[in-house]
């Protein structure tokens, strides 16, 4: 006869008693479990001795089980699988409801922060987690969910899609062309401080400043001379701060020129091999929180292409010339 419960049993001994009804066996139970076979047998024999009741015969060809085994199955086995279904849902939900993005941090600072706002209205039950960071991502191991990625592309094994393209130019603040009003770009770069760029995420495709003197036909310089910078938006607010003369990427510093916070020196863009792409595992592409920020994104780039010419042309200093 079996003693009233007066509390629920062990979940582990109930977890025990399913896999080997399941199974018919306590080895096969222990490996769906990962434990060791005599490890489930103490765990059914103490829900046994905790329910009074024998749930098994243990014979030479396995388990069987007894009525009251057979009783009790149904709803143990109906408990775990709702347990199951509830947890599963639960983080396909908090799954489908968080976005995350990895992205150089000069890239987040100039570009993506100023409009993530507007993904955000337009999409307020998706919570997004900005991971600024130089570092390649492992999707395999890292809770992130798209990358931002700058280089070549055809990343192995991954989805990707090109965002935008990069091209350089020299700018800089405004004041300090008060001082120079006659002066022309070569002139400028030959007795105005020059900023250099030192960041983790330069590539070897992106000019500096003696490779730009040298394509732009300006001798005479020393392109070493200057201070130096491990991040681009250091680069660019010690360029707004008048400390000198930059070679700016034009995703990094459309708002600058539209503010007239910077003005660019010249007409022509040096183009850029690397670019900017979105990449993710092919198989998240369906997601609809992926899906929302990939139709998103590439909506605020054809904005961006656009807004970008107009201050370009508003940000234009002086027409570059090798005269001095």
């Amino acid at each position: 006869m079996s003693r009233p419960i007066r509390r629920l049993p062990s979940l582990n001994a109930l977890r025990a008693f399913w896999a080997a009804a399941r199974h018919g066996s306590f080895v096969s139970a222990a490996e769906e479990l990962h434990v060791t076979a005599s490890a489930v047998s103490l765990q059914v024999r103490q829900l046994e001795d905790e329910l009074g009741q024998k749930l098994f015969d243990r014979t030479p060809r396995g388990l069987s089980l007894t009525g009251d085994g057979a009783a009790i199955l149904p709803g143990v086995s109906d408990a775990f699988t709702r347990l199951q279904e509830t947890l599963i849902d639960e983080q396909h939900r908090h799954d489908q409801q968080t976005l995350s993005v990895s992205v150089a941090p000069s890239f987040a600072t100039k570009w993506l922060l100023p409009r993530l706002d507007s993904f955000c209205a337009r999409y307020p039950d998706f919570d997004v987690r900005v991971m600024a960071t130089h570092e390649l991502t492992d999707f395999g191991k890292e809770n992130v969910d798209l990358a931002i990625r700058y280089g070549r592309g055809g990343y192995t094994g991954l989805a990707s899609e090109l965002l935008m393209r990069e091209s350089v130019f020299p700018v800089c603040a405004p004041r300090l062309l008060e001082s120079h009003a006659d002066a022309d770009v070569a002139r400028l770069l030959r007795t105005l401080p020059l900023l250099h760029d030192d960041s983790p995420d330069q590539d070897e495709t992106c000019p500096d400043w003696k490779s730009w003197l040298k394509a732009a036909g300006i001798i005479d310089i020393d392109a070493q001379r200057g201070s130096r910078f491990n991040q681009s938006i250091f680069v660019l607010e010690a360029a707004a701060n008048g400390l000198g003369i930059a070679l700016a990427k034009s995703s990094l510093v459309q708002q600058d020129l539209a503010g007239r916070r910077l003005l660019r020196l010249g007409h022509d863009d040096v183009p850029i091999e690397f670019a900017y792409f979105l990449v993710y595992p092919p198989e998240r592409s369906k997601r609809p929180a992926i899906t929302a920020f990939r139709n998103w994104i590439q909506g605020e780039i054809g904005e961006w292409h656009g807004a970008s010419k107009q201050a370009g042309m508003a940000g234009q200093g002086i027409l570059l010339t090798t005269q001095s």
